[in-house]
């Protein structure tokens, strides 16, 4: 079923494009860092009154409207109505509230206090047809600099009329219900998958100052193609700036505007999340790290490493 679903969502051209493009596509090496892995995944409706108020949770989160309507509120967000087959991923759960369309005094929820992924949660009346029916789950990013990656990617997209989502919602959960071999590699592969529809899908103009907003614009994204594809590159604001056609400073405001930091402070955390990827394997010396990430000396690596992380690097590794 995995196998035949998928087919509806990516013909073999696109699939061999996300496999062959990783190490050049800044969207699809941001994920593929982050390592996601889905855990969790459960059917949630309302109906009459109801209103749920759930305290931050900063893992992600995803959902997709099955049927019915609901208001969502996210911290820091504008309000937005959710209908059927709208998706809303949140990278980093904020606390949020979901409520019906009647007045109500939400009800607190713990969102670390779950049930087992076959209930079904309901909120308001317990009888008769919901007014809202989503499905819904979160996963974990497993990887050693979530919060730098994460702080490239907006509080909240919300997705409207895209059905790939929604079938890629269902996969997961299906996936999640049975206990078949390969489970946990299927799942990864999904989330995965569902991470790059949904961000891709919003990188726009409009996106939200990060990654997407800066990918959306062409000239700044021939640049940060270039810093990832080859991160050890002794990159110049210039250099880049040459490559986007623009002159430094139009380069430099116009990447600092849209993605939310300077050109050379990208690099560098990107080059950082690297080092602490590499610094996973304990068989890579640290002076194989320094070379990779564009240093020309473990010493110097190390320097710029203990400022950036905190600890020397050596130490870093112990610690993993």
């Amino acid at each position: 079923m995995i196998v035949r679903g998928l087919r509806t969502i990516y013909n073999q051209k696109s699939i061999n494009y996300l496999s062959e493009s990783r190490m050049s596509d800044p969207l699809s090496e941001v994920i593929a860092l982050l390592r996601p892995k889905a855990v969790f995944s459960k059917i949630i409706s309302g109906a009459g009154k109801w209103g749920v108020c759930y305290s931050a949770f900063e893992k992600p989160s995803f959902c997709t409207v099955l049927e019915g309507s609901c208001l969502l509120m996210v911290e820091g967000q504008e309000a937005i109505t959710l209908e059927a087959g709208d998706f809303v991923l949140m990278p980093a759960t904020p606390g949020f509230t979901l409520c019906g369309s009647e007045p109500v005094t939400p009800q607190p929820i713990d969102p670390k206090a779950m049930t087992s992924p076959g209930d079904e949660i309901r909120h308001g009346r317990a009888d008769g047809k919901p007014d809202v029916r989503m499905l819904g789950g979160h996963f974990v990013f497993d990887s050693p600099d979530v919060s730098l990656l994460v702080a490239l990617l907006p509080v909240l997209l919300h997705v409207r009329g895209v059905e790939r989502l929604a079938v890629l919602v269902r996969l997961v959960r299906d996936e999640c219900l049975a206990q078949r071999p390969g489970r946990e590699l299927v799942l990864s592969r999904l989330v995965e998958v569902l991470l790059v529809e949904a961000l891709r899908s919003m990188a726009d103009e409009h996106a939200p100052v990060g990654l997407l907003r800066g990918l959306a614009d062409t000239k700044l994204a021939a640049a940060m193609r270039l810093m990832h594809s080859d991160p050890a590159r002794a990159w110049t604001v210039k250099a880049l700036a040459r490559h986007a056609a623009l002159s430094r400073s139009a380069f430099f405001e116009r990447f600092t505007r849209a993605v939310g930091q300077p050109p050379m402070e990208y690099l560098l955390a990107w080059r950082m999340a690297l080092a602490k990827d590499l610094l996973r394997d304990n068989n890579v010396a640290i002076a194989t790290v320094a070379e990779r990430v564009g240093y020309g000396s473990a010493s110097t690596f190390s320097t710029a490493f203990s400022r950036h992380v905190g600890q020397p690097p050596g130490r870093y590794a112990r610690l993993l």
